[in-house]
């Protein structure tokens, strides 16, 4: 993928291939018609990172109270809100800036996720290993989607038919399970049940970043392999 004579990036194609996209896509056309102008996609941006704040003071605090998780809940709304609209918004509008929002775009989606993943780890439900092991696996697949947008122009959004909705349905349901069962199960040793759920989504995060690099490295060696070879 090259920038064209202006400098601006080629055009890139979005792969959104999860369960809930086409639902979601009409649900956020509706909205944005119907956000007053003085809300901005830098503005829905620091928004869904408050959420995500939120999110992480929900699990950090759910040692001292059951109930901080609901806030963990909330903030998963907040989050999503901010960062399904930020750029809807802006292609709504005709307000697109490419190379800015890319780059803030993918860069808040970095800390966002680390603050999820560090607080789930804080709380007394999961262990910090796994829950770094599981971020590991994820910034793994973004590494993955942004190399993709680079070197074949297609920025891949889902995995298995699963995007970041679906995980945010995912993690809200485990949320609840932490809520109903408490920490106190440990199912093997010092491993409890949300240690095993979410060592087993690390497990998959990081061998779908293996298969994937893959695929694209076959793909391009078809692509560039010299003539004749």
């Amino acid at each position: 993928m090259t920038d064209d004579l202006n400098g601006n990036p080629a055009p890139i194609d979005r792969i959104q291939q999860n369960l809930l996209a086409k639902g979601e896509r009409r649900l956020l056309n509706w909205i944005c018609p119907r956000l007053p102008m003085w809300v901005t996609p830098d503005k829905l941006t620091g928004f869904g990172t408050f959420g995500a704040v939120v999110v992480f003071l929900g699990y950090a605090f759910s040692e001292w109270s059951v109930h901080t998780l609901w806030f963990a809940i909330l903030g998963y709304v907040i989050q999503w809100f901010g960062d399904s609209l930020d750029g809807s918004l802006a292609r709504w509008r005709k307000i697109e800036r490419p190379k800015y929002g890319y780059f803030i775009d993918h860069s808040v989606d970095g800390l966002v996720i680390l603050l999820i993943m560090a607080g789930i780890g804080w709380s007394p439900y999961v262990r910090m290993d796994v829950a770094l092991f599981a971020l590991a696996g994820y910034l793994l697949l973004s590494i993955h989607a942004y190399l993709g947008a680079r070197v074949l122009g297609e920025f891949k959004l889902s995995y298995m038919f699963g995007g970041p909705t679906e995980l945010r349905f995912v993690l809200i349901g485990l949320t609840l399970a932490m809520m109903y069962f408490g920490p106190e199960g440990h199912v093997f040793a010092k491993w409890s049940g949300f240690d095993l759920f979410v060592g087993a989504a690390a497990v998959l995060l990081n061998t779908l970043f293996i298969k994937q690099t893959l695929v694209t490295a076959r793909r391009l060696d078809l692509m560039e392999r010299p003539k004749g070879e």
